[in-house]
């Protein structure tokens, strides 16, 4: 797997105070849930956890194992910490542990490297795919005399989403049965198994330790930073050079934990992502690309909580999947999903899962529409998004293109025309044609139904209410993609209608959306302050999707103007500099993120569409098309290792913000270096 392993080393790792707390880790179990922290051990976030396990609704993923304090006694008694999990917050900014010589993930699983005084020892991090277990490995790789190794647990049993001062107990009891651990914190609550194999390491129980701990990137976001841990007590034993011990930390009953010994639960999983490169297209299977395959893997899951769902499917002959939109606060998104689509599973030869996804997509969508976005622990989706349903259309095209999977078409087309009829007629949240133009408005009061979607309690930063220029783009492009579905059918009266609607929507668009006196297209049209000429990335879509909908003459400029003032090394502004909103940073409390987040931050998936633009404009470019791309790849060593981030500041150095892993980000990446490739 030398292909697939990033290595962080000491120097890099000590060069900056927050060096190791700036960095995170993360492994998805393809439910949902993951295990992630800092490089440091640190648990910075109220995401972090080694065990944050994806339940069923109404508790969804719950943050059960925050970490475990390990430490190396060596044959002096000298007490040598493998992490740093001090609450005080000023200890926490005094680097990596002194002894971690090195930080590496390994086919995309985290490995940790310490030396203390000639004593080396690893530790690794791995989860079963489709298991809420994880398996802590140390090694003891060095060592002339034995070793202890003391190992608590510390547990936090709270939703994901909860402050760090709102656990889901506040007593816990704890069970034996030999050297399997069991702690219950109530009747509504999973039951957290605990073990350890490989060596006698027995429990200590202490009388239960609770602990305050300082979360100082919550402190930074402007939520609550301080709240408490609990710990049964500890494991401890001798350990010798060559020896091997898991700890082992689940949700899942006794039977499936023990299904696996640890060595083929890690053989597996790496064989398993080995699989996952080598069936991605050629252009993805070393470095750098071969590692956002394996981050693609962590976004495809099958949604755990929502049990009918997956009767549903299962009874059809089919499955169930759904896309993470981000690590580590998203849950599945309509519009995230669609537009992730084609890198994730198509460019990575998922085929199978990429109807899978669109299948299931299709039986929520109601009045016309998609859910934007499902809440943790929830079965029902929240339907506020004027585009997430246009995104569809687009994704079936990719498919279809990769495929040819007439089923899954005609199973869908007569879906396709009630959304298309719903949005002629009018449907939720003011979304409908305008008859006179043939053009797609839509705007409600108190919403943000547009990508471009922030919102603090009632203030909507970006309404954009009115006619956008990329909602109307995608729905010229889902008439004509239809209509060339049913023409393909045999059903040429019924595409008629279609292409009549789209040729007055593609006049209506160039009529309305070109700004003659700043050579770019207008945001929004029939706003609520008129005519939005605020240069945004938005316009780039009436170019990049398989049908534009702008008139060719004007592809140069709207290009050369988005190169201008938009684009950078990690992805495209959402706001051009010198705007009057423009904030150059993403940064302090909810409101000032959010007052920032479409107000000229970078987002990185912005570069897939106007990679697309680029090579429309200059057909022959894959070469220059390609270094467009290569500003990502030394990102892969800061914020989340080996993956893509949400966003970026939008003036140098672009410091990664957000997210610290973004399905699209990831996925626009993936799908234009493939389609870069000297081949294609």
């Amino acid at each position: 797997m030398a292909d697939f392993v990033r290595k962080i080393e000491r120097d890099v790792l000590q060069s900056a105070p927050d060096a190791a707390l700036s960095r995170e880790w993360l492994v998805a179990n393809g439910l949902g849930g993951y295990a992630s922290s800092s490089l440091s051990g640190a648990v910075t976030r109220r995401y972090h956890g080694l065990l944050v396990a994806a339940l069923p609704a109404p508790l969804g993923r719950v943050v059960m194992l925050s970490q475990v304090n390990d430490v190396l006694i060596q044959p002096d008694g000298t007490e040598r910490r493998l992490g740093s999990y001090n609450p005080d917050p000023d200890h926490w900014h005094n680097g990596s542990p002194s002894g971690l010589t090195e930080f590496r993930m390994e086919a995309g699983l985290p490995v940790w490297r310490y030396d203390f005084d000639g004593v080396v020892i690893e530790k690794q991090v791995v989860m079963p795919h489709r298991q809420n277990i994880v398996h802590v490995t140390y090694r003891i790789v060095k060592a002339d005399q034995p070793v202890h190794l003391r190992l608590r647990p510390v547990l936090a049993f709270r939703k994901l989403e909860a402050a760090v001062d709102q656990p889901l107990a506040r007593d816990y009891r704890i069970t034996a049965r030999g050297h399997e651990y069991e702690v219950w914190a109530g009747p509504d609550l999973p039951v957290l198994r605990m073990a350890i194999e490989g060596a006698e390491l027995p429990l200590t129980l202490d009388g239960g330790a609770r602990r305050d701990v300082f979360y100082s990137v919550e402190a930074d976001r402007g939520y609550e930073s301080r709240g408490s841990l609990w710990s049964p007590g500890f494991f401890s034993g001798p350990l010798s050079q060559g020896q091997t011990i898991s700890f082992v930390a689940a949700t899942e009953s006794w039977q499936r934990i023990w299904a696996l010994p640890p060595d083929d639960v890690l053989r597996f999983e790496t064989e398993r992502r080995r699989r996952l490169v080598h069936t991605a297209h050629p252009a993805l299977r070393e470095g750098a690309m071969a590692e956002l395959v394996l981050s693609a893997d962590s976004f495809i899951f099958v949604p755990a909580g929502r049990v009918a769902d997956q009767m549903r499917a299962r009874a059809e002959g089919d499955e169930v999947r759904t896309v993470i939109a981000g690590y580590h606060w998203f849950t599945d998104w309509g519009r995230d999903t669609m537009i992730s689509l084609e890198g994730l599973t198509l460019t990575t030869g998922r085929h199978v899962e990429a109807g899978w996804i669109l299948r299931t997509f299709a039986h929520y969508i109601r009045q016309g529409l998609i859910p934007n976005m499902f809440p943790d622990g929830k079965d029902e989706g929240l339907y506020h998004t004027a585009d997430a349903t246009l995104w569809f259309f687009h994704a079936l095209n990719r498919y279809l293109r990769a495929t040819n999977d007439r089923h899954t078409l005609q199973l869908l087309l007569p879906k396709l025309l009630d959304v298309i009829d719903q949005h002629r007629r009018g449907t939720r949240f003011g979304i409908g044609v305008d008859p006179r133009d043939g053009l797609l408005r839509q705007g409600q009061e108190g919403y943000q139904l547009t990508w471009m979607d922030a919102k603090v309690e009632d203030w909507v930063v970006t309404p954009r209410r009115g006619k956008a220029v990329e909602i109307n783009a995608l729905w010229y492009n889902a008439l004509r993609l239809t209509s060339s579905w049913l023409t393909e059918e045999g059903e040429a009266d019924a595409a008629r209608p279609l292409e009549e609607l789209a040729e007055q929507a593609r006049v209506s668009f160039n009529k309305r959306f070109w700004c003659e006196h700043s050579g770019h297209l207008y945001d929004v049209v029939d706003g609520e302050q008129g005519d939005d000429a605020s240069c945004r990335p938005n316009q780039i879509f009436a170019i990049s999707l398989d049908n534009p909908v702008l008139d060719r003459s004007h592809w140069e400029p709207v290009v050369e103007t988005v190169r201008q003032k938009l684009l950078t090394p990690v992805g495209l502004r959402s706001l051009a500099p010198g705007s009057r909103d423009y904030k150059p940073k993403y940064f302090g409390d909810l409101r000032a993120r959010d007052a920032a987040y479409h107000q000229g931050t970078v987002w990185g998936w912005l570069i897939g569409p106007y990679v697309d633009a680029w090579l429309k404009v200059h057909p022959d470019d894959h070469a220059g098309a390609r270094e467009l791309l290569k500003g990502f790849i030394p990102h892969l060593d800061e914020a989340g290792i080996g993956t893509i981030a949400e966003i970026f500041d939008a003036e140098p150095p672009f410091r990664p913000r957000g997210c610290i892993s973004q399905a699209w980000s990831v996925a626009e990446v993936l799908r234009c270096w493939a389609a870069t490739a000297p081949n294609q």
